[in-house]
């Protein structure tokens, strides 16, 4: 019988088959050379790099390591980022993509030799990547980058004939690229990098920088201070921005994955289409059979329609292409894109050139995190990086810059506005609410989250996001309330879980409903 209906709980395969060791939280004030925030695939890679180099470094996370986006990926190892490098050539020139190019394949290489010196069983494996498209109208443009890859060196085809048998008119296949498990593979690094002399705190929060221009301090949630001779901003959307306004630079998208099992053996690469909505298609292995990989329906943080809604148009996507026999996982990741979709690595301002920062990866974090250790490592050790300028993080590239920028912002200000005015009639009524369920109501006429838990305790919050005043909407999926404006998102305690914010919302007393 095919179990063709989806897990009840989003759980991501790379954590339910890892184990992490736990980690204590800082209690007391330290001194490193090497201060990171972020234990995520830049964090550890950049943790490990330093180490081997005999550099004190200490690694904090705010919740515990690998929970983050870095654990909810799709593990692609792979410099095809979607159709990016006519883009770059357009808007950059052509050395800079090249740069940005060997910026990539430099990582892929890292990353694999990494595997074999340590010795990692990390079900790493080479695959070609295919960036395809089912519509006539995208067909020229897989053509022009084809082109851009021809001009930047990059061996490829285009073909109209895959190992995967889906819908398509036409692919762009980039070979040599891989995939493995990232979590085995970081853990790996971290225990490695542990023996090297690297100390690690979880359950740390980093709230701000006390700047020193020879020695900058981390200050955490609890007053403790990491004082540094370098600090790495790698906590996915930076802990610190002191006036680098990184918000209004970069929106948070989220995406979902859907993990199956066939009737049939997989015939191997890895995909993803050009078009919208994404749908991307890869394997691992588990239990010694092929999981499939489906993922896609990037969508705004906050924004759209409910979260199943999307997990059952992967569903559908599913069932029409391939012979399912069960769907086994899903889970969802939340990840940012900068205004010219080139990450932000390097120095943070050139006033403070040793705080550090690495984000906005626009979810091709295997590659441009492990790109960004080996960046922000050559910064620390050698004083200099060639990709400074193409990565740069104080930059503000004007072409095509403006009018995404102007659009993004409008595009804040009317959710903004939108909130303020939320009609709450719309929302369920408090006490029609079930198990598992939440709504948006008013005590003494502000707006407030509630969510009834399985054991129908009631959680009450004010559903104003504590970085710039927007309205948060609940995330059915996750159990949470996500910021429509900047991609803040709270637990259904009101606890932090992704910045910009970093103050939890205000709790409410359930007995004000009664």
């Amino acid at each position: 019988m095919v179990e063709n209906h989806l897990p009840n709980h989003s759980q991501s395969f790379w954590r339910e088959t890892s184990t992490i060791p736990k980690y204590p939280s800082l209690d007391t004030s330290i001194q490193t050379e090497v201060g990171i925030v972020g234990g995520g695939i830049t964090g550890i890679t950049t943790a490990y790099l330093l180490s081997k180099k005999n550099i004190k470094v200490t690694l904090i996370d705010a919740n515990p390591i690998l929970k983050g986006t870095t654990g909810h990926t799709t593990a692609k190892i792979t410099a095809q980022h979607g159709l990016i490098y006519d883009e770059l050539i357009q808007h950059f020139g052509i050395e800079q993509a090249i740069l940005y190019y060997k910026a990539m394949d430099e990582a892929r290489q890292l990353i694999e030799n990494n595997i074999n010196n340590l010795q990692i069983d990390c079900d790493f494996c080479h695959e070609d990547a295919f960036l395809y498209t089912n519509l006539d109208s995208w067909q020229r443009d897989l053509e022009k980058e084809k082109d851009a890859y021809d001009h930047i060196g990059i061996e490829s085809e285009i073909t109209k004939d895959t190992p995967l048998k889906i819908p398509m008119k036409l692919a762009l296949q980039m070979k040599n690229q891989a995939l493995f498990h990232p979590l085995k593979y970081l853990s790996s690094l971290l225990e490695e990098s542990i023996r090297n002399g690297l100390t690690v705190y979880e359950n740390t929060v980093a709230v701000d920088i006390e700047s020193d221009r020879s020695n900058p301090s981390i200050i955490t949630k609890d007053g403790h201070r990491i004082k540094c001779d370098y600090i790495i901003a790698a906590s996915h959307f930076p802990f610190y921005d002191r006036d680098s306004f990184y918000f209004t630079r970069m929106y948070a998208e989220r995406a979902y994955v859907l993990a199956m099992q066939s009737k049939e053996k997989y015939p191997g690469g890895m995909y993803i289409n050009a078009e919208s909505p994404t749908r991307s298609v890869r394997t691992t292995t588990w239990k010694g059979r092929d999981l499939w990989l489906i993922s896609g329906e990037n969508h705004k943080t906050g924004q759209g329609k409910p979260m199943h809604e999307h997990f059952k148009a992967l569903q559908s996507f599913t069932n029409e292409n391939f012979a399912v026999a069960s769907y086994d996982f899903r889970w969802s990741a939340q990840d940012l894109t900068t205004l010219d979709k080139v990450p932000y690595i390097g120095c943070m301002k050139k006033s403070t050139p040793n705080i550090l920062v690495a984000t906005g990866y626009r979810k091709w974090g295997m590659t441009n995190g492990t790109a960004a250790a080996n960046m922000l490592t050559n910064i620390i050790v050698n004083k200099a990086s060639e990709y400074t300028k193409l990565f740069d993080p104080a930059g503000f590239k004007a072409d095509p810059t403006i009018k995404k920028f102007v659009k993004t912002n409008t595009d804040t200000a009317k959710h903004m506005v939108k909130g303020k005015l939320d009609n709450t009639n719309n929302h369920l009524d408090i006490n029609q609410l079930q198990a598992d369920q939440a709504t948006v109501t008013r005590i003494n006429g502000n707006r407030a989250g509630v969510y009834k838990d399985k054991k129908n305790q009631i959680y009450i919050v004010d559903t104003t996001c504590t970085h710039l005043k927007c309205e948060v909407e609940w995330n059915s999926g996750e159990r949470s309330w996500d910021c429509p404006c900047h991609g803040s998102r709270f637990s259904y305690t009101g606890e932090v879980l992704n910045g910009p914010a970093n103050k939890p919302l205000k709790h409410i007393d359930p007995n004000k409903l009664k």
